[in-house]
């Protein structure tokens, strides 16, 4: 099963505090806007979204359709296959993807210990 790009998303309390900090591992901003409270920073290959206010847990992320660059992939497993195979597998959804649509789409899974994965399709 192909996911996407993976990052971490951060419910973070001061996002120019955690922007600071990340910045001293050599996270540098590569997308978001500081105004509306979210920013992604890389490193090399490795993304953490920064999102102050917007929810309540970390959030495993991943991005169906993009590469570690936010740009489409060629090819990818749509986010309602992916749906379709982890409901086959007994996966219980928290949200859904709508399957009469197409293009932009997500969906939550929560793990046993509660942690929240997000399949978060952008194309």
């Amino acid at each position: 099963m192909e996911l996407g790009t993976f990052s971490i998303s951060l419910a973070v309390k001061d996002l120019k505090a955690s922007r600071q900090f990340y910045e001293k591992f050599g996270f540098k901003a590569f997308a978001g806007d500081p105004s509306k409270n979210w920013l992604i920073l890389k490193n090399g290959d490795h993304v953490i979204g920064l999102f102050q206010g917007m929810f309540d847990k970390n959030i495993l992320t991943f991005n169906p359709g993009w590469d570690s660059n936010a740009q489409k992939l060629p090819a990818f497993t749509d986010v309602r296959e992916l749906q379709r195979q982890l409901k086959a597998q007994g996966v219980q959804l928290a949200t859904e993807a709508d399957e009469s649509t197409t293009g932009p789409a997500s969906l939550i899974a929560v793990d046993p210990d509660g942690n929240q994965i997000l399949l978060d399709q952008h194309v």
